[in-house]
């Protein structure tokens, strides 16, 4: 088994935690930079999953930093450490999650970016690459990466992860909590100890009487319960002008294959820009901690052909 990254590469820069404001809210983002003097290869955006926050994405942004790429870690709007909205009923949704991660470019002052995205960060960089959300950010995205995401989502899933994360659980301990993440994130795939401790530790929050439970605003289920084709994107994928990876799980019962066989035959599927590549040992999703995962994405970034993922 490939071991994870567990400490900073020699002479790379330890990252930066960094606060921006994308459209009236406080945005928290890590930003991983190159080291000092290095040439740079490009800038990277890394974009979290549905109930996650942008620490999911340090392994990879740490390999990716010592290739002398940018990595940009943002935390979606209600999650992590950036603000809850303030109008959850229209907000928390791709299209307003596309216009913070432009006014987040524009902060940055990044004209060009690759995207690497887990589940609903795939789906917001697909939603940008398109244009259709947000004009300007179709050529401002140079490849995408979806790590367990497509443009149309498998039901039963769905409803399992509204049962979890539209009421997220309380424990007593942090140690407890740690055991919920353990179990509902299994089909992550191999996670070292310190991994999941990590995991653990940037996304809690403690509440007013003490105890504690996952640290994102519990309304961000709206996004499925008032918008309930939001993830069903077809037509932006069909959009899309760029290469792009798909990273299945194995065991994913979120992106099912019917659904990547027509992405072969749709979009940039059609055009011979999708690389599809099945990730053994990871469900949904594959937790792009380990070299395979790594040289996959690093393959897709650099616009090179991509091998089959493999274990060990």
């Amino acid at each position: 088994m490939s071991s994870p990254v567990h400490s900073f590469t020699h002479g790379a820069a330890a990252p930066v935690s960094c606060y921006t404001r994308c459209a009236g809210y406080e945005i928290h983002y890590m930003d991983w930079q190159p080291a000092p003097g290095a040439a740079l290869a490009g800038t990277v955006i890394a974009w979290h999953g549905l109930a996650r926050t942008g620490r999911d994405m340090d392994a990879l942004a740490q390999f990716l930093q010592a290739q002398g790429y940018r990595v940009i870690c943002p935390d979606t709007l209600g999650r992590g450490l950036s603000q809850w909205s303030r109008n959850s009923r229209d907000e928390y949704q791709l299209r307003f999650y596309a216009r913070l991660a432009r006014e987040l470019m524009e902060a940055l002052a990044l004209e060009q970016v690759h995207w690497v995205g887990t589940s609903m960060g795939g789906a917001i960089g697909t939603v940008c690459a398109s244009g259709l959300f947000e004009p300007s950010l179709k050529q401002c995205i140079l490849t995408l990466t979806l790590n367990d995401n497509a443009p149309e989502l498998a039901q039963a899933a769905l409803q399992r992860i509204k049962s979890y994360a539209g009421q997220p659980p309380v424990f007593e301990t942090v140690t407890e909590l740690e055991a919920f993440f353990r179990t509902v994130y299994r089909p992550y795939g191999w996670l070292s100890e310190m991994e999941w401790r990590k995991l653990t530790e940037t996304s809690t929050r403690r509440l007013p009487d003490g105890r504690v439970t996952p640290h994102y605003d519990p309304r961000m289920i709206e996004q499925f319960t008032l918008h309930e084709n939001d993830y069903l994107i077809w037509k932006h994928y069909d959009a899309l002008e760029l290469p792009v990876l798909l990273l299945r799980g194995v065991e994913s019962d979120l992106v099912l294959k019917p659904v990547a066989e027509q992405m072969m035959q749709r979009g940039p599927g059609a055009r011979g820009q999708l690389s599809w590549l099945e990730v053994p040992g990871c469900g949904h999703a594959p937790a792009l901690n380990v070299q395979p995962h790594f040289d996959a994405v690093l393959a897709c970034l650099q616009n090179r052909p991509s091998t089959p993922v493999r274990q060990g």
